[in-house]
């Protein structure tokens, strides 16, 4: 995790009003901000979201089932630091309300049937621990057998560190599991929210036909502050940003929270081969091997990005 569950709470109360947006320090009323899917009006700040609000921004009223995963694990290393893990996580499950940091269901969005998965950065900060990696597996398996897109909207601090190498390998087990779905025709859309980071990063998330980033999130393998200790380089502005994660080829959009239900309903009706919402005839896609469907311009825009970034590097260094 790179973040405390503390740091949650506190950015949890500020979002609400009590000392003003973070981002220009102003107030907003908490039914103002509410109203506004909790992006400041005044500046654009994107507040963080827990599952349920993600839910009743993204989900027709009345359509989500939720998938449950059980048979799982809670703590195969016995691990206790300052506490037990299993206390941390009861701690964690009063908090939020939820089982576990990986909410999975079947639903609608604008009469569209999807599978979505929500990964909570407040519940022990979105860390990818077995039941997640279960969750994930069972989401994608539900899509394949109803044959439904799926979306999954990610906020994480990457591996959970209680969970040592079982944490590890669910990245293993969800790239296993988006291989079963690269068998299919089925789309797979990702929200990357902030922040997205760590292994949630580097598995999944970076692994759709679709990337969408929210605006100003955090994504980043490794934070800042390791990165200055290790290259002793000071880090560049906009680092891990999503806008620059957008000129590099990482995503393929920005789009604000309030635009994002609209933009996710018309990817998802363009990729399944039906009418876009201007009225243009999307044809169907065809199943070429080895392909999905937005690997392979994306692919050329991150080595198009990645020449540039290494091109900008050399000249600061022969400076």
């Amino acid at each position: 995790m790179t973040r405390s569950t503390d740091a949650v709470a506190k950015k949890t109360n500020t979002t609400m009003g009590v000392d003003g947006c973070p981002a220009c320090g102003r107030y907003i009323a908490p039914e103002a901000l509410r109203d506004s899917l909790m992006v400041c009006p005044l500046c654009g700040y994107h507040h963080p979201l827990g599952t349920l609000q993600r839910i009743s921004q993204l989900v027709d009223d009345g359509s989500w089932e939720g998938i449950a995963v059980d048979g799982v694990l809670s703590d195969p290393l016995n691990f206790f630091d300052s506490r037990p893990y299993p206390a941390r996580l009861k701690a964690a499950q009063l908090s939020t309300g939820l089982p576990e940091a990986f909410a999975a269901g079947r639903c609608t969005v604008e009469g569209v049937p999807v599978g979505l998965g929500i990964l909570d950065f407040q519940f022990l900060g979105g860390s990818m621990g077995a039941a997640v990696g279960e969750g994930f597996w069972r989401l994608t398996e539900h899509c394949i057998i109803d044959h439904v897109p799926l979306v999954v909207v990610t906020s994480s601090g990457g591996a959970r560190m209680q969970e040592g190498l079982f944490s590890l390998l669910q990245m293993a087990k969800t790239v296993m599991a988006l291989e079963e779905l690269r068998e299919t025709t089925i789309p797979f859309l990702v929200v990357l929210a902030d922040p997205t980071t760590g292994g949630v990063l580097a598995s999944f998330a970076s692994l759709a036909d679709v990337i969408i980033a929210e605006p100003g999130a955090q994504l980043w393998f490794t934070g800042p502050r390791v990165r200055e200790m290790t290259t002793r380089e000071r880090t560049p502005e906009g680092f891990g940003s999503a806008e620059e994660a957008l000129k590099c080829g990482h995503v393929d959009l920005v789009v604000p929270r309030t635009e994002l239900r609209q933009r996710l309903v018309e990817l998802l009706i363009l990729l399944q081969g039906g009418e876009s919402v201007l009225g243009e005839i999307i044809p169907q896609r065809r199943k070429t091997a080895g392909w999905r469907a937005g690997g392979a311009g994306r692919a050329a825009e991150r080595s198009a990005g990645v020449a540039r970034a290494a091109w900008n590097w050399l000249r600061r260094r022969d400076r």
